[in-house]
């Protein structure tokens, strides 16, 4: 490359190395930034090093100088702090919809927006999980196909997985295409999910996203379901949802022991009514997506936790427990 070429380049190879090798701990001297820029066959004294760094300032990064024997320039200010990126990492370690080799590659990303002693650190507590991860290797492309479906308000249709005992994925419907309209994605239980408009059934339903393949916008057919979507309360719909299982939404109202007042409030939101019912216990009332799921939760809690009303669904839980007790030659006492 021409010299002359190198020389308009200069002060962006000197971005780069303060962006990438400096921080407070690790600042570097106008010397060695003069010997960094030699490598790329740039010869510079060091009164054009300080000019530059200036100029820098002024496009604004946050530049400063540390005085002492260790002294020298380093970026203060990062778009992205160590903690920052740390949480990043640990996202997408415990994501479960993104394979391991999407996962390395976008840890590996995620440690270059931190200099390489910050990156080895965080590298040195990386864990992948064996098995742990979706071995559906167009996750990529069709949550791209998903939003451009979302974006130019076209329906998609696409082919839905299921396991089978061999652990194997199968085509569920013997390979039938599901046709949807896009709305929503959510992420939830370290999974992330499609909720849309079923247009077979006219249903609103969602889809595990790692579960679904061969993903098409269909181009001459245009969403359905605006009207429900436009004013849908995905945070109503997430804490109303068990495990993302569907089921019939209902209200309500339970008896929870005062030791649960925090895990009342991690699933139902901060902004759940919490009526003091004794000394020791309180009630609440939630529109609940009533399944399997959400009384598995309310057993998992024990003698704490009692659904009050409706009715139906007090039976509906007490058969819950019933058929649970029969798997393990349990006979139902009454005292549930």
């Amino acid at each position: 490359m021409p010299k002359s070429f190198n020389q308009k380049l200069k002060i962006l190879y000197l971005m780069d190395v303060l962006l990438e090798r400096t921080d407070e701990e690790h600042p570097i001297s106008a010397k060695d930034m003069a010997q960094y820029l030699r490598g790329y066959g740039i010869s510079v004294e060091r009164k054009t090093v300080y000019d530059d760094i200036e100029a820098l300032r002024i496009y604004g990064l946050d530049i400063r100088n540390r005085r002492g024997k260790v002294g020298g320039f380093y970026i203060a200010n990062r778009k992205f702090q160590l903690p920052e990126v740390k949480f990043l990492m640990d996202a997408v370690q415990s994501s479960r919809f993104v394979t391991q080799k999407k996962s390395r590659e976008l840890l590996r990303k995620l440690e270059s927006l931190v200099i390489p002693e910050a990156a080895k650190k965080l590298r040195e507590q990386l864990f992948i999980e064996p098995g742990n991860k979706t071995v559906n290797e167009e996750i990529y492309s069709n949550i791209q196909t998903i939003y451009d479906g979302m974006s130019r308000n076209r329906q998609i249709r696409f082919h839905y997985y299921e396991w089978t005992l061999s652990k194997e994925l199968k085509p569920k419907k013997n390979g039938e295409w599901y046709q949807a309209s896009p709305w929503k994605m959510i992420w939830k239980n370290e999974n992330y999910y499609l909720l849309g408009l079923d247009e077979r059934s006219g249903v609103v339903k969602h889809y595990r996203v790692d579960k679904m393949m061969q993903v098409e916008v269909i181009e001459k057919q245009k969403r359905n379901g605006g009207n429900i979507f436009r004013d849908f309360d995905l945070g109503k719909f997430s804490s109303s949802t068990f495990g993302m299982f569907g089921g019939k939404e209902r209200s309500v109202r339970m008896e929870f022991e005062n030791q649960f007042v925090g895990v009342v409030l991690d699933r139902f939101g901060q902004d759940v009514m919490l009526i003091p019912k004794d000394e020791n216990h309180f009630s609440m009332q939630a529109q609940i997506k009533v399944s399997t799921q959400f009384f598995g939760w309310l057993a998992g809690l024990g003698t704490g936790a009692v659904i009050v009303s409706p009715e139906n669904i007090r039976r509906e839980y007490v058969s819950f427990l019933k058929k649970t007790l029969k798997n393990y030659g349990e006979k139902y006492d009454g005292k549930i």
